[in-house]
């Protein structure tokens, strides 16, 4: 295996797969021919190198795209990061529809082995949720899914709480937000029963937040309001008793992956994350697609420097607007906090080789493959339209990833190259950029995409994930739900009383 890639014919740069020592010699293809590089200095694995010189104020290129613009005059062989690359975007910008052709194909149909709902919804796991109307009775929810668990029975997987702090305290959009996250959660198809727990006194109390749920089935969603009840702990595991039995008449059987709904994330990216994991995610979502199916990507601010690269995929000028407004958004929401739009990625991703936000961003967009986009979401919308959507949510892993829960995915593919333990309220599979991580932390890492830059191809890795995700669905156990984890976390905007 060579020690490393250059991405596009166009790019200045190539990324080290391994790390290149300093003097070592590297020759890469250039036009129609070749040229020979001498490293200046040590390149870190995941890192780039100019292969060219480039002159103070000149593109940094990668992935065929500008990521920056040189902050000093950068010769060949140079280590480029972020001491002498810079980001190249402003705030908002115009931006003009320009259709980008798309070939849209139909694949041979497969099946998982899944739960089919009365309401034609379908689930990948038959759980019990105790879902809190307010962070107040956190520790009851817990307790009571502690000593439910004790009566799980036939096809019920498991009772699980999911605390969160809101729910009181909490004004306009920032309230609404958090009462359509928690409906959506409750009228999720991964849950066989429901027990939505409230206080009594908090503002989204069960009565206020009865609308937000809409019609619901009596026999799987139940309510305990704690301050009517002497013994709520005790009265609750009665009620999960009747919602266990109800649950349990429910069993796995064939279903069209078309039913599916897949959400696409990263976090603690490296310089491999656009090369293996994000790309690999992206022909697994047009394969998916191409069977009917839906994936959701999300963590808009990590769309910022590609967004057109989506806005041209758009199927029609309105999903065009719709995207637009998407971006700006987001965008006027950093500014009225006072907060930098194009604020460069996290240390951990620096340290993986991440050295602009276009650099991310880039890499990031990779997850949506090649399809067009059929649909764009509001952060607590749940999806509507088979393909591949877009969902407004910001960029931090637990408030993105219950967000794309929220909104309909059965399962969330979470790309990383540093490696996170966090779950979500479904499961939530991790995805190694590179090999080093899924050898060392192979208790967080369920799919290694780092063999692409060794041994395998991406048809091959494809069709693995492909296969992986089929097998998650039909009630194959990821990494954190072997562990038990299952996180949830509501996106804060507004002013807490």
């Amino acid at each position: 295996m060579q020690d490393f890639l250059k991405i596009n014919d166009n790019d200045n740069v190539v990324v080290a797969l391994n790390t290149i020592p300093a003097g070592e010699k590297i020759t890469v293809s250039v036009g129609d021919g070749q040229k020979t590089v001498t490293a200046r200095e040590e390149i870190p694995a995941g890192h780039k190198m100019a292969i060219f010189d480039i002159p103070e104020g000149g593109e940094v290129i990668k992935y065929g795209y500008r990521i920056g613009n040189a902050k000093e005059n950068i010769t060949e062989g140079s280590w480029i990061h972020t001491h002498n690359v810079k980001t190249a975007l402003g705030d908002l910008l115009e931006y003009t529809y320009n259709p980008t052709p798309v070939e849209e194909k139909k694949t041979e149909d497969v099946t998982f082995m899944g739960f089919n709902r009365p309401d034609g919804k379908v689930g990948v796991r038959n759980e019990i949720w105790v879902i809190p109307t307010v962070g107040c009775v956190n520790n009851v929810a817990t307790a009571i899914a502690k000593q439910a668990n004790a009566f799980v029975k036939g096809s019920v997987e498991e009772v699980i709480a999911f605390p969160h702090p809101y729910g009181c305290s909490q004004m306009g959009d920032d309230q609404e937000h958090t009462r359509k996250i928690l409906a959506d959660l409750i009228n999720h198809p991964n849950a066989g029963g429901v027990l939505v727990l409230g206080l009594g006194c908090e503002n989204s109390n069960i009565d206020v937040l009865k609308p937000y749920i809409g019609d619901y089935d009596e026999n799987r969603v139940k309510f305990l309001v704690c301050q009517e009840h002497e013994d709520e702990i005790a009265d609750s595991v009665e009620v999960i008793k009747g919602l266990i039995d109800y649950a349990s008449k429910f069993e796995r059987e064939p279903i069209s992956v078309s039913k599916l709904v897949i959400g696409m994330k990263c976090g603690g990216s490296d310089g491999l994350s656009g090369i293996t994991a994000n790309p690999l995610v992206g022909r697994f979502s047009d394969l998916l697609i191409s069977k009917g199916g839906t994936t959701i990507l999300t963590e808009v601010p990590e769309m910022f420097g590609a967004e057109t690269i989506l806005m041209n995929r758009c199927a029609n000028e309105e999903l065009f607007h719709q995207t637009v407004d998407l971006i700006n958004d987001f965008k006027n929401y950093f500014k009225s906090h006072n907060q930098t739009i194009y604020e460069n990625p996290s240390p951990g991703n620096k340290k993986g080789g991440i050295s602009t936000l276009e650099d991310k961003s880039l890499g990031c967009t990779q997850k949506s493959g090649s399809a067009l986009v059929k649909g764009v979401l509001q952060y607590g919308d749940t999806v509507k339209t088979p393909g591949l959507n877009l969902l407004s949510a910001p960029g931090n892993d637990l408030v993105a990833a219950t967000a794309l829960a929220a909104a309909g995915a059965h399962i969330v593919l979470f790309t990383t190259g540093r490696g996170t333990p966090f779950a979500s309220p479904v499961p939530t599979m991790k995805i190694a950029t590179n090999s080093r991580l899924a050898g060392k932390k192979s208790n967080w890492i369920d799919f290694n995409a780092g063999v692409l830059v060794e041994d395998k191809t991406m048809e091959e890795e494809t069709k693995a994930l492909f296969d992986l995700v089929v097998e998650t669905a039909s009630g194959k156990q990821v990494c954190s739900e072997a562990a038990g984890f299952h996180d949830m976390a509501i996106f804060k905007q507004g002013v807490t009383l």
